[in-house]
């Protein structure tokens, strides 16, 4: 495989990355248990931590948190109301996707409540060490505090196609878009009428121009940080890729990712049918 050869070129001091397909990390970059900050590449870490938590009924996604009329749901989706950063609320819940890292810190607290575990204890027993990711740890805030190498995100990406700790049902509505037809704006990138997200996933579907692939799926979910780092998996292509930096995130990644996704997505397609080898639709 050639297309990783791609980060060679790439404005950052350090690069790990790995494409993972049908589950196996088939091509690597860098060193992979190097660990980088992940900044909001957390999100989807902290989230997965708390639908374990709902599925043990521990809580519900229902469950009020924040202002009034705010639930569980309404903050893994980024429509609680919250600013990006602050603790008062700037609309009503379900009105506009207002991306916030207040809103996961909320959710992540509701958690703390109902289980009376701290966030990083919780997502260490039910995330890192059932999945292996020994080298991955919160520090700090649950919307952007984890530190992780690229070889523990692999396994995450992993689960994210057959989930263990979690049932694929859940799994499958982590993945759709909640509140599908609200408008909002991804940070960095731009804002999109729909802007879909599921629960702690950014729903790709039709953003243009966008972080990943031009050539990815509509269904495909991931999430990208601030500090520079970033992870998608492409259900149709069977295909999930993960690139960690020590670069901030700035338009040097805007034209870097989506190039080097294009290429990792060409060399799993199929040259007889002009499509995805693993294209399930």
């Amino acid at each position: 495989m050639a297309a990783l050869d791609l980060t060679a070129a790439w404005p950052v001091d350090h690069v790990s990355a790995a494409v993972v397909h049908a589950g196996e990390v088939v091509d690597t970059v860098g060193d992979t248990t190097r660990p980088f900050r992940l900044a909001s590449v957390t999100k989807p870490l902290v989230a997965w931590s708390i639908l374990i938590a709902v599925e043990e009924g521990t809580l519900t996604l229902d469950q009020p948190a924040g202002q009034p009329g705010c639930t569980i749901r309404h903050l893994l989706s980024h429509a609680g109301g919250y600013a990006f950063d602050g603790a008062a609320p700037i609309a009503a819940p379900g009105r506009t996707r207002v991306y916030s890292n207040t809103g996961i810190e909320i959710a992540a607290r509701a958690l703390v409540e109902s289980c009376g575990i701290p966030t990083a204890d919780y997502l260490a027993e039910a995330v890192f060490e059932p999945l292996g990711m020994n080298a991955s740890a919160l520090h700090g805030s649950p919307a952007h505090g984890v530190t992780g190498c690229v070889a523990d995100l692999a396994r995450f990406v992993a689960e994210m196609r057959r989930p263990t700790v979690v049932t694929p049902t859940t799994r499958d509505l982590a993945f759709t878009s909640t509140f599908p037809d609200l408008s909002g704006i991804v940070p960095g990138v731009g804002r999109f009428a729909p802007c879909p997200w599921g629960l702690g996933f950014e729903v790709r579907g039709n953003k243009s121009p966008h972080w990943t692939a031009t050539n990815n799926s509509p269904r495909t979910v991931g999430h990208f940080g601030g500090a520079g780092t970033m992870l998608w998996f492409d259900p149709v292509a069977d295909v999930g890729l993960i690139a960690l930096t020590d670069r901030r995130f700035d338009t040097w990644a805007l034209e870097e990712w989506p190039v080097l996704g294009d290429a990792v997505l060409a060399e799993f397609a199929d040259p007889s049918s002009g499509s995805l080898v693993g294209d399930r639709g």
